[in-house]
C-alpha cells in the first residue's frame, strides 16, 4: 500500500471533475490525487458515471434514453425508474469504488452526494423540452434539476478535518426528492461555492478541439470572451463542459482546464496548462 501523507499548507482549493465516460484512467487519477495532497493542495472530486448507468440500465432492461434540448444540449431522460438505476450505478457503485481506490492509497476519502446534508439543492424542472425528428416534445415526469445552492460549510468542515470529499452528481429538491444533475455543471457550482482557484474537467479527449475528433486541432488557450463561439462549435457532451466552464468563471473561479484524463498524472498536467485553459 502506498501511503499518502496529506499536507495542509495551502488554503486554495482545486475542484476536479472526473468524466463518466469510458476511457479515463481512474487509477492514475487517484495516484495523482495522492501526490497533489502530499504537496499540500486541497482537492474536491466530483464524478460522473454515465457509462456505468448505461450498462446497468441495459442489464435491467431499461436502456438509457438521451434527449436533446432545443438549444442543442444532450442529457439523460430520467423518469423514476431511470433515477433509481442512476442512483445504484453512480452513487452506489462509482462513488464507492472511487472512494475505495483512494482509501487503498490511504487518502481519507469521504464519498457523498447532494442528498447528504443537502449538499447540493436543486430545483426540479416542471417540464423539459426535447427535439425528436425535428419536433419539440414536452416531458413532465423527469427527475432532473438545476443546482441552486451548495452547502459549502459542509465541504469546508470535511476539508478542514482532513477528508477528501468525493461527490456523486445527485442533488436534492426542496421537497427532498433525489434529482439527477449534470456532473460538469455540479462541479462548476461546487467550485464557485468554494471560491476555488481552479476547476479541472477531466475527460477522454485532450481538451476542446476546433475540428472534433482531430486531436491536432486542440485549442490550448480560450479567453472567456470566446466561450459562446466555442459552445456553438463543441460537439455532444463537450457542450456541457463549455457551459460548466462559463458558469464556474462567472462564479468567481480563476481558471478552468478541460484536460485529458487518460494520461499519467492528469491533474498535474492540467495544472501545468496541458489541455484547454479557459480564463
Amino acid at each position: 500500500m502506498v501511503k499518502c501523507n496529506i499536507m495542509t499548507k495551502q488554503t486554495s482549493i482545486t475542484v476536479v471533475k472526473l468524466g463518466g465516460t469510458e476511457g479515463l484512467d481512474f487509477s492514475a487519477i487517484c495516484r495523482d490525487v495522492c501526490e497533489q495532497l502530499t504537496q499540500g493542495r486541497k482537492l474536491v472530486l466530483v464524478h460522473g458515471g454515465s457509462a456505468e448507468a448505461n450498462a446497468l440500465g441495459e442489464g435491467l432492461g431499461t436502456p438509457p434514453k438521451m434527449i436533446t434540448s432545443p438549444s442543442g444540449y444532450t442529457s439523460r431522460y430520467t423518469d423514476r425508474k431511470t433515477l433509481e438505476i442512476f442512483l445504484m450505478a453512480v452513487n452506489g457503485k462509482v462513488n464507492s469504488l472511487l472512494t475505495e481506490q483512494l482509501q487503498r492509497l490511504e487518502v481519507n476519502a469521504f464519498g457523498l452526494c447532494g442528498l447528504d446534508g443537502r449538499l447540493m439543492q436543486a430545483a426540479r424542472k416542471d417540464s423539459i423540452q426535447s427535439v425528436e425528428n425535428g419536433k419539440r416534445k414536452i416531458i413532465r415526469d423527469d427527475y432532473t434539476g438545476r443546482i441552486e445552492t451548495v452547502n459549502s460549510d459542509l465541504l469546508h468542515l470535511l476539508l478542514n478535518a482532513g477528508y477528501l470529499p468525493v461527490i456523486a452528481p445527485v442533488a436534492v429538491s426542496e421537497k427532498g426528492e433525489a434529482l439527477n444533475v449534470d456532473a460538469d455543471r455540479a462541479a462548476a457550482m461546487v467550485a464557485s461555492a468554494l471560491k476555488a482557484e481552479a476547476l479541472i474537467l477531466l475527460t477522454a479527449v485532450p481538451g476542446l478541439m476546433k475540428n472534433f475528433p482531430d486531436e491536432t486541432t486542440l485549442i490550448r488557450q480560450l479567453p472567456q470572451s470566446q466561450l459562446a463561439a466555442a459552445s456553438d462549435a463543441a460537439q455532444g457532451r463537450m457542450k456541457k463542459k463549455v457551459l460548466g466552464a462559463e458558469e464556474a468563471l462567472k462564479g468567481g473561479v480563476s481558471r478552468v482546464v478541460i484536460a485529458d484524463g487518460r494520461i499519467d498524472k492528469p491533474i498535474s498536467a492540467a495544472l501545468a496548462g496541458r489541455g484547454t485553459v479557459i480564463e
